[in-house]
């Protein structure tokens, strides 16, 4: 599923593409991932694109209306497991389950991708567009360490769950919750409300730090990901435990270690990442 990093780079290419362009047509397939189709397909065509934003893992199209009426509203994307958002020539080869079409006023098309149907796609009005999003966490690039901190030490849940409650921080997913926790040297199972500050202070900077790097390098291909051009990410020849499981760690040279947690896959260095201690009971 396409995280933070991933969400990003399309929204940076589709801020560098997007705004100022009106959409002058709207061609639907498939719509059971779309809240009203019926609304996009009206009240669409004629809209002017505002701007292009990323809230957590969403993006939000920002956009004027074409008739005179004061109420703007905003087309909220998630991608799913397999949604691509793909500015290009409207005569371009389409893939195979590609739902949305988007005419735009300079010619291109913007189209929608989605093999598995797992995204999401609806308009939202002025009035209700950030209400509905209100759940969610800080975005952990606009954190300050002290905020961070106060975010996860009196928590009980394991510090890899922390890091994927999209209530707590918004828009990291499985990738780099295990990649910042390697970088940190904590074992995805330890509870937050028993790391040290110390411990919270690295964490922090390496969320940062993997979540700044993958989005430099254009996020991580795995599976389906492609930014707004169509091209591979390149974050992916820098995992450093990601389903490297039986691996040699790069730091220590142990192998690397797959357990659930969180309901999720999760990959550490069992040298590096030392689990935390079990109580024992006494006889």
């Amino acid at each position: 599923m396409p995280e933070l990093p991933e969400v990003e780079t399309i929204a940076r290419g589709l801020r560098a593409a997007l705004p100022g362009r009106r959409i002058v047509g709207v061609r639907l397939g498939k719509t059971d991932f779309i809240d009203d189709p019926a609304a996009i397909e009206q009240q669409l065509p004629g809209a002017r694109i505002a701007a292009v934003r990323r809230l957590g893992k969403f993006l939000l199209l920002d956009l004027e209306p074409s008739n005179g009426s004061a109420h703007n509203s905003s087309l909220l994307i998630h991608l799913g497991m397999t949604g691509r958002l793909v500015t290009c020539d409207p005569a371009a080869p389409v893939p195979l389950h590609t739902h949305v079409f988007f005419a735009l006023d300079d010619g291109r098309e913007l189209r929608y991708t989605d093999v598995r149907r797992f995204g999401r796609m609806g308009l939202l009005q002025d009035t209700s567009r950030e209400k509905s999003l209100d759940s969610l966490g800080l975005d952990p690039l606009e954190a300050s360490e002290e905020q961070f901190i106060a975010l996860l030490k009196d928590r009980r849940a394991r510090v890899k769950a922390l890091l994927l409650d999209q209530h707590v921080l918004r828009g990291i997913g499985n990738i780099y919750a295990d990649e910042s926790l390697w970088r940190a040297r904590i074992h995805p199972m330890r509870l937050g409300a028993k790391l040290t500050v110390d411990e919270l202070r690295r964490l922090h900077r390496s969320v940062r730090d993997v979540l700044n790097e993958a989005i430099r390098l254009r996020g991580s291909s795995i599976a389906d990901y492609v930014d707004s051009e169509g091209n591979l990410g390149g974050f992916q020849r820098r995992h450093r435990v990601y389903q490297r499981d039986g691996k040699k760690c790069f730091r220590c040279g142990a192998k690397i270690r797959r357990a659930i947690v969180a309901g999720r896959s999760s990959h550490f260095c069992p040298r590096c990442q030392p689990a935390p201690r079990t109580r024992r009971t006494q006889t």
